[in-house]
């Protein structure tokens, strides 16, 4: 019986969404070459709150943002020539201190992939 409830309480553990709260530094190849972006993720249990700046397109608040076990999703809305565009951010957490994202592109074409790996 002991045994049992070990193992229960290990899966209900595993289960816990990982805090990802903290300064996180994000890298992805663009079609004019590498692009740089940083996150301030606030998370409270499964809520994840924050902001992003690139040098492109500035900064942006996290909405709609959660951490479920290992997946994160949020999305931003930026400026691009005087368009707005609201882009969905979907990702792993690897590791504990690595994000592989990816970025569906509002206007169709393919999707932009980010590794962000924790700072701070």
């Amino acid at each position: 019986m002991k045994r049992l409830l070990v193992l229960i309480a290990v899966f209900a553990l595993s289960a816990v969404a990982a805090d990802i709260s903290g300064n996180w530094k994000a890298t992805a190849d663009g079609p004019n070459g590498s692009m740089e972006r940083t996150f301030v993720f606030k998370q409270d249990g499964t809520k994840l709150t924050g902001e992003t700046t690139s040098s492109m397109m500035g900064k942006s608040t996290l909405m709609d943002g959660k951490v479920e076990g290992d997946t994160v999703s949020f999305t931003i809305t930026v400026k691009f020539q005087d368009n707005e565009m609201k882009l969905s951010y979907k990702g792993k957490i690897v590791g504990g201190n690595e994000i592989k994202f990816t970025v569906e592109n509002p206007a169709g074409g393919n999707a932009i992939q980010w590794d962000a790996k924790k700072t701070s």
